[in-house]
């Protein structure tokens, strides 16, 4: 719910409450969500400085880097790391500066990638095999990678302990969501095309329990702490389970299935990422149908208009009887 001033204001009119709470209760609720990010000119310069480093140092790194050597990266992702730290840390403890800290400090958590691979390219200690050079971290899915993900989730739930800046937890989950993909040649030792049906149902699986998890973390905190991990959870369950072929209708019905939950679900979780994925996945399934399975069928569009607005009925229905069902999940859902 996205209340205004007017709307305070209304209800003083309406006689909800007294014209001189107006005010008062404006300026409470200003004070209780002022350490919240706001989208304006000045949060946006802050976050679009913040993504051109961490994108300089990671998404659009080149093989230049590699002359400077292992030694040389890690000692370049550390100093930068530090200093990072260092203003992060002076910046947050300001009230009003709050964000360009976290961002500060969110940095420095992106840097351990590069540190981390620095530290085992010159030391030449790898976890699994040799991945390859860094800008390969964003491009291909390694085994070896896995120790780079491991370290950087684990200086990223450090940081999460000592700043509570919800962003931190962007780097955690778009991480967790590389670990889904990586860990699959290391968990078994298959031929590739076994590998590749594998890693999507590893994807899948990883998946769901990243919103389990994102779940719980949204029920603990009051702040939004869940919403990359809630992001990054439906894209690999998602594409997981878009990616598994199917070769029986019952299949690809269950998939629908399957979408419309993740649809339910976006109103019982609030979260319109939970709407987008199952929208697209719903309407492929309904462009199965038109395009394969009733491809030269006359009635399948009115069929289908019939169903469309017998769905807008039931909307009504629902709408008009919607309190009474609320009430009765809500009575049913343990506390």
């Amino acid at each position: 719910m996205q209340v205004t001033k007017q709307d305070l204001k209304w209800a003083a009119e309406q006689g909800v409450i007294e014209q001189a709470q107006v005010d008062t209760l404006w300026r409470a609720l200003g004070e209780r969500t002022e350490d919240n990010p706001k989208f304006d000119l000045i949060n946006l310069v802050y976050f679009f400085g913040a993504f051109m480093v961490i994108g300089a140092m990671g998404w659009l790194m080149t093989s230049a880097w590699e002359e400077f050597g292992g030694a040389g990266i890690f000692g370049i992702a550390v100093t930068y790391a530090v200093v990072f730290v260092l203003f992060g840390a002076k910046l947050w403890h300001r009230d009003d500066l709050k964000v360009p800290g976290g961002l500060l400090i969110t940095m420095a958590v992106c840097m351990t990638p590069l540190a981390v691979y620095g530290l085992q390219r010159w030391t030449g200690l790898w976890g699994f095999d040799d991945p390859g050079e860094y800008k390969d971290f964003h491009r291909w899915i390694r085994g070896g990678w896995f120790t780079i993900e491991l370290t950087t989730i684990a200086i990223g739930i450090i940081a999460l302990k000592f700043f509570r800046f919800p962003f931190l937890t962007a780097p955690i989950a778009f991480t967790l969501w590389y670990v889904s993909m990586d860990i699959t040649p290391i968990l078994a030792n298959v031929d590739t095309e076994s590998v590749g049906h594998l890693r999507k149902l590893v994807s899948m699986w990883f998946g769901l329990v990243m919103i389990v998890g994102a779940y719980l973390v949204d029920q603990r905190t009051k702040r939004d702490f869940a919403f990359w991990g809630y992001l990054f959870g439906m894209t690999t369950f998602w594409c997981g389970l878009s990616l598994l072929e199917s070769g029986s209708e019952l299949g690809k019905f269950l998939y629908f299935l399957i979408n419309l939950a993740a649809m339910a679900m976006s109103i019982f979780l609030r979260r319109v990422v939970f709407v987008v994925f199952g929208s697209i996945g719903a309407f492929g399934y309904l462009g199965h149908l038109a395009f394969e399975v009733f491809e030269d069928s006359l009635p399948f569009p009115f069929v289908l208009t019939v169903v469309g607005v017998g769905t807008i009925y039931l909307g009504v229905k629902l709408k008009r009887n919607f309190s009474k069902i609320e009430q009765a999940l809500e009575r049913a859902v343990p506390d």
